[in-house]
C-alpha cells in the first residue's frame, strides 16, 4: 500500500504541462509551423533546464515556477499526432485540461503578435485536432504566436506552414516565442486575463 501511495505522489508531483507544438527534425526548425518548439526552447532557458529527455512520445524536461512544478514537453509525433503525447502525459500525471497550456503557431496573426485564449476551438490547426479529440476537451489555454498568413488564398498551406520566414520576419517570431514564454508564466499563476491584458494586441 505504501508503494501504491509513493506512486500517486510522484504522478502528482507535476502541476502543469506546458507543450510546444512542432516538427520534430532539424529540417523544420525555424519553420512557421516550429513557433511552438521555439517558445518552449525560450520557456526552458528562462528557467534554467533542458527538454531532452525521451518520454510520452516526446522529450520532456522539468522545471519549477514559484513554487509550482512544471512539465515542459516537445511532441516528437509530427504536428498532426500531438495528441498521443499530450494526452499520455496527462494521464500519468493525472493534469486536467486547464492545467495544460498550448503554444503553438497562428497564420491569422502578424509575425511577432500574440493571442492568448483559456479555450476554444482548434481553428483548423491540426496539432489542435488532435489533442481535442484524444482528450476530449478543448478547454486549453493556449499561448497563439503570429506566423503570418499565406501571401495568397492559392497557397498551398502546409507548404506556408513548413517553410521558413524570411530574416525580418523570424526575428518577429523569435522575440514573439520569448514573450509567450512570459505569458506561460503568468498562466501557470492563474493570471491568465493580465496575460490577455499584456498580449493580447
Amino acid at each position: 500500500m505504501a508503494g501504491l501511495k509513493g506512486l500517486f505522489a510522484r504522478q502528482s508531483s507535476v502541476e502543469y504541462l506546458i507543450v510546444g507544438l512542432g516538427n520534430p527534425g532539424l529540417q523544420y526548425e525555424n519553420t512557421r509551423h516550429n513557433a511552438g518548439f521555439m517558445a518552449l526552447d525560450a520557456l526552458a532557458d528562462q528557467l534554467g533546464t533542458t527538454v531532452r529527455r525521451a518520454k510520452f512520445s516526446a522529450l520532456c524536461g522539468e522545471a519549477e515556477y514559484r513554487g509550482h512544478k512544471l512539465l515542459l514537453l516537445k511532441p516528437q509525433t509530427f504536428m498532426n499526432n500531438s495528441g498521443t503525447a499530450v494526452t499520455e502525459a496527462m494521464r500519468f500525471y493525472k493534469i486536467p485540461p486547464q492545467k495544460c497550456i498550448l503554444l503553438f503557431d497562428d497564420i491569422s496573426l502578424d509575425p511577432g503578435r500574440l493571442r492568448i485564449r483559456r479555450k476554444g476551438s482548434d481553428g483548423g490547426h491540426n496539432g489542435l485536432k488532435d489533442i481535442f479529440q484524444l482528450s476530449g476537451s478543448n478547454d486549453f489555454p493556449r499561448v497563439k504566436i503570429g506566423v503570418g498568413a499565406k501571401p495568397h488564398p492559392e497557397y498551398d498551406l502546409a507548404k506556408w506552414v513548413l517553410s521558413k520566414p524570411d530574416k525580418e520576419a523570424l526575428s518577429a517570431i523569435t522575440e514573439a516565442a520569448k514573450k509567450a514564454a512570459d505569458a506561460a508564466c503568468l498562466l501557470v499563476e492563474d493570471q491568465i486575463d493580465q496575460a490577455m491584458e499584456r498580449y493580447n494586441h
